[in-house]
């Protein structure tokens, strides 16, 4: 196999990516696959050009290109993912934790003021955002279900590897027969499906040929189906002024904030994302009204 220096291998990198991906996303790739790889920032190759990298770690690298190529997230194929400042084990059975839910994750744990609140995450998936608030939230007593056995599994290891308490649970949030374990809670967060079938089209090809469609798409005829189901549930999981925090389909901001008041809540408020987009909400449950 050819022999590469490090800026040579960098630079080749580029150029076999530059017909599939944008400029910004493809300097973003060759910054992760050099730190996660070869331990290298983009500083230490541009000091050390002439790095003379060997032949199985090129090779491993440009492993990893061809992947990109056939257009697999750079998530699994290291198999792992960033989140909040947290190293998340990343497996085609859960979702790629993004961007927007490390939002939410951050207005629930600025917006605390509980000292030791019992939490649920409905969905947890990867357990991002039960393992981030765990780790972020001292003495928080975190549950986490979700439907799918192997997510759970990936979830169950991302709370070694991050070293915190998580209590994990199969349940289905859709069928009321499935109890739910360490009730009541203060605080109720969910990132539920909520991508409309019709709304695939719009997805890159690395999302939609890889990510669990399970956990992202849901009916046009009944897009809000899980959060009518949260809100309902929850009703009967909180303490009184508990809160129940979602992330949601920005074209359905509106809606899902009147399903919440429908339901009873109170001061259901929804939150924009970084890019300006209707991407959270936050509704409190007071019996009382």
């Amino acid at each position: 196999m050819e022999s590469y220096t490090v800026l040579r291998l960098y630079h080749e990198v580029a150029f076999q990516l530059k017909d599939i991906f944008p400029l910004q996303e493809i300097q973003s790739l060759q910054r992760l696959i050099f730190e996660k790889k070869l331990e290298l920032t983009l500083s230490k190759i541009y000091l050390n050009p002439t790095l003379p990298i060997k032949d199985e770690e090129s090779e491993a690298i440009l492993k990893i290109v061809s992947l990109l190529k056939l257009q697999k997230p750079i998530q699994y194929i290291l198999g792992e993912a960033d989140f909040f400042g947290l190293i998340f084990k990343a497996t085609p059975d859960v979702l790629i934790p993004r961007q927007e839910t490390e939002e939410l994750v951050d207005w629930i744990i600025k917006s605390n003021i509980t000292g030791n609140p019992s939490m649920l995450d409905i969905g947890t998936g990867s357990g991002c955002i039960a393992i981030s608030l765990a780790k972020n939230i001292r003495n928080a007593k975190v549950t986490a279900i979700d439907i799918s056995v192997n997510a759970l599994a990936v979830a169950k290891e991302n709370a070694v590897i991050n070293n915190v308490s998580v209590d994990f649970f199969e349940v289905d949030i859709l069928d009321s027969k499935n109890k739910i374990p360490n009730q009541p809670f203060d605080i109720i967060v969910s990132n539920p499906p909520y991508v409309r079938d019709s709304e695939k089209a719009l997805m890159n090809a690395n999302v939609l040929d890889h990510e669990p469609h399970t956990a992202l798409f849901v009916n046009d005829s009944d897009p809000l189906l899980f959060y009518r189901r949260i809100a309902e549930r929850s009703k009967g999981l909180l303490n009184e002024n508990g809160i129940v925090y979602c992330e949601i389909n920005e074209a359905l901001g509106y809606e899902t904030r009147e399903l919440f008041i429908r339901e009873g809540y109170c001061d259901a408020d929804l939150k924009k994302d970084l890019n300006g987009k209707d991407r959270m909400i936050k509704a409190i449950w007071n019996e009382k009204g």
